[in-house]
């Protein structure tokens, strides 16, 4: 075994590498840019390395900042984790050059399998059932055209280079045939610098299972069973288990078998994942989709239902150990789940969310596993992937997996940012998920159902006791006219605030009275009673006859509220007279919904602009998003400027609408 191995990633699958590290009793050293310099993975390790500034470029993809940082510390291996330089032949070879043993593939594996073109025909020669479709590279838009006719409608447009599902299309109708290949084009070349499309017979109803290959160095090549991944937004994985639902003993094998032979046709060695899709209503015949050369997102799940660990599999096997197992010993035990938690918003089209992390309160408990790259006080931004942690449950069966895994999502505490937490919970309880009535495009079909956010009125309640709760006094009352809320002549008075939660119209919430008996009224519904006390990390409501506990942290002016995995940031205006407070169509101020950078500014202060006119343009990701007038006003304090990084609900500008008085200059 190795006596020092580099870790070259980030976030939670660095932690996860270097957990195992620790283990073997091998010394860890972490790389880190200029925006992870406080991240977890960096106290973690035995010894960290600054390799850049933040720009994922300059940092985690400089092959030769990353070698030089091995052979600083004298490490021996490195090992990639999964994206950056995990399946980079170029890298794989420099370590190779320098005397480094890359903990992976060889770079001639990471080539064969890295070109779907030449995966398709190498995998096809081995005796391995692939997609029937194009076979050959470099075809132009007429050859494309010719190949689509010869497989027939519907089929799948996909880069030759590349994955992850950026730049693929389905193209159901000869109509669409020409748009559909010059946006792949478009798309593969931003992605990747490589336009070649292939073309595939789209599969109906498609589940996707991917099988878990190891092999070492002295031609022993196994497998660790399934994984279904079905189920994706636009080709990302969400959520994933093992087993699959879906499969036999007897197509296990045969899947498994196949997944092999595809190993064994390129030299592969270390932990690799060969990917099939198969009809949901003919799970015999299966089709080789890809070869991932590098450990999984989604290895958790084989390592819970095997009881192995594959990143001691893959060190051993670097280090020129055989394997310690053979096909035999592999057995399957329970059932295993898997999500991911990200820094997005589903309900604003899944844009990606930031900020600092004010509470952490991550689960545990029997049959639980999170896999994390956060701490408590650090920061998200968005000059990487917004994936966060995963959380994992093992059960004796899947139902019990699932109730598990509901369990955990429901205990996590995370505010500061948007997560995707509660649509991760509403897709767990949808009938055909827990039935395993799956296929890829099952949560493009739900996925409005699974995002529908409503805002809750206990919440408002609880952040209207909050804002009590900050005004009275922490002494005995002495005079019950100068507290808040507190009696006057006759009945208590009401103090008004204004809520907005952002996503939702701002509402008024009316409440008297102290918080520890009170009476609240949130927008027009019936006045009822209240009562709110503090608890360690938070606030302890009864509202509508249920005591429920609320997680709370502040940042500046807003207040963040978390129950049963959700989250929600409520900008607290008030105290208001109740006029003011229900005045939501008086403008106010436009909020960035993700930290990102202003590219564009359309509007200049004291301008007159008319609702849905175009103020500025926030990207993130790769993503832009255009910010318009809520209302007819003019522009006031502009804060936007082109260039400028923001925060996720950083004011931009402000509109003051007619009903504010404003008038056009």
């Amino acid at each position: 075994m190795f006596d020092t191995v580099l870790v070259a990633n980030r976030g939670e699958i660095a932690c996860r590498v270097i957990r195992t590290l620790r283990l073997l009793g091998v010394r860890s050293v972490a790389v880190y840019s200029d925006a992870d310099s406080e991240a977890p993975h960096v106290s973690l390790a035995d010894v960290a390395v600054r390799i850049g500034p933040a720009a994922a470029a300059e940092s985690y993809l400089s092959i030769p900042a990353v070698i030089e940082a091995a052979k600083a510390t004298g490490a021996q291996a490195i090992h990639p984790g999964y994206g950056f330089l995990s399946e980079n032949t170029a890298f794989a070879a420099a370590c190779e050059a320098a005397g480094i043993a890359f903990v992976g593939p060889p770079a001639s594996a990471i080539e064969a399998m890295g070109d779907k073109i030449r995966a398709k025909q190498t995998v096809a020669k081995a005796g391995v059932p692939v997609v029937p479709g194009s076979d050959g590279s470099g075809l132009d838009d007429a050859a494309l055209a010719l190949a689509v006719e010869q497989v027939g409608y519907p089929v799948l447009l996909k880069p030759s280079a590349g994955g992850g599902g950026k730049g693929m299309h389905e193209v159901h109708r000869p109509e669409d045939l020409a748009a559909a290949i010059a946006t792949a084009r478009r798309e593969a070349r931003s992605s990747f610098g490589d336009d070649t499309l292939l073309v595939e017979r789209l599969v109906t109803t498609p589940r996707h299972i991917e099988i878990q290959v190891m092999a070492d160095q002295h031609g022993t090549v196994i497998h660790l069973g399934e994984r279904e991944c079905s189920l994706q937004r636009r080709h990302q994985k969400i959520v994933e288990e093992a087993p699959s639902a879906l499969l036999t003993p007897e197509q296990r094998a045969a899947m498994g078998a196949a997944a092999v032979e595809a190993a064994r046709a390129v030299g592969y060695t270390g932990a690799g994942t060969v990917e099939f899709i198969v009809g949901a209503g003919a799970p015999d015949e299966f089709f080789f989709m890809e070869m991932n050369t590098r450990l999984q997102v989604e290895h958790p799940v084989t390592e819970l239902v095997t009881g192995l660990d594959l990143v001691e599999l893959q060190l051993r096997v670097a280090a020129g150990e055989p394997l310690p197992i053979t096909q035999d010993d592999v057995r399957l035990d329970g059932h295993a789940v898997e999500v991911r938690v990200y820094a997005e918003d589903p309900a604003a089209g899944f844009l990606p969310t930031g900020g600092r992390i004010l509470a952490l309160r991550e689960p545990s408990g029997p049959g639980v596993r999170v896999d994390s790259g956060i701490a408590e006080g650090g920061t998200v931004g968005s000059d990487y992937d917004p994936m966060l942690a995963k959380v994992v449950a093992h059960g004796a069966d899947r139902a019990e997996a699932i109730r598990r895994l509901d369990a955990a999502l429901r205990a996590t505490v995370l505010l500061g940012l948007g997560t995707n937490i509660g649509f991760l919970r509403a897709l767990l309880d949808d009938d055909d998920v827990r039935a395993a009535r799956l296929d890829t495009g099952l949560v493009g079909r739900r996925v409005d159902e699974w995002t529908a956010d409503s805002l809750p009125g206990d919440v408002l309640a609880a952040a209207a006791v909050h804002a009590l709760l900050e005004l009275e006094p922490t002494g005995p009352v002495v005079d019950p006219f100068d507290v808040p809320g507190g009696w006057r002549v006759g009945e208590p008075a009401w103090t008004t605030w204004r809520m907005v939660v952002p996503g939702h119209e701002p509402v008024a919430v009316r409440i008297r009275g102290r918080a520890a008996a009170a009476e609240v009224q949130v927008g027009d519904a019936t006045p009822v009673e209240v009562r709110g006390r503090r608890r360690p990390h938070g606030l302890e409501v009864t509202f509508g006859g249920l005591t429920r506990s609320y997680a709370c942290a502040l940042d500046g002016d807003i207040l963040w509220l978390g129950r049963d995995g959700h989250a929600w940031g409520v900008r607290e205006q008030a105290p208001l007279d109740a006029a003011a407070a229900t005045d939501t169509g008086a403008g106010g101020p436009v909020l960035s919904p993700m930290p990102g950078t202003v590219t564009v500014v359309e509007v200049a202060e004291g301008q007159q602009v008319a609702a849905g006119d175009r103020l500025v343009v926030v990207e993130a990701m790769k993503m832009e998003h255009v910010l318009t007038a809520p209302v007819d006003g003019v522009v006031r304090q502009l804060r936007a400027r082109t260039g400028a990084t923001v925060a996720r609900d950083a004011v931009l500008l402000i509109v003051e609408g007619a009903d504010d008085g404003s008038e056009p200059e």
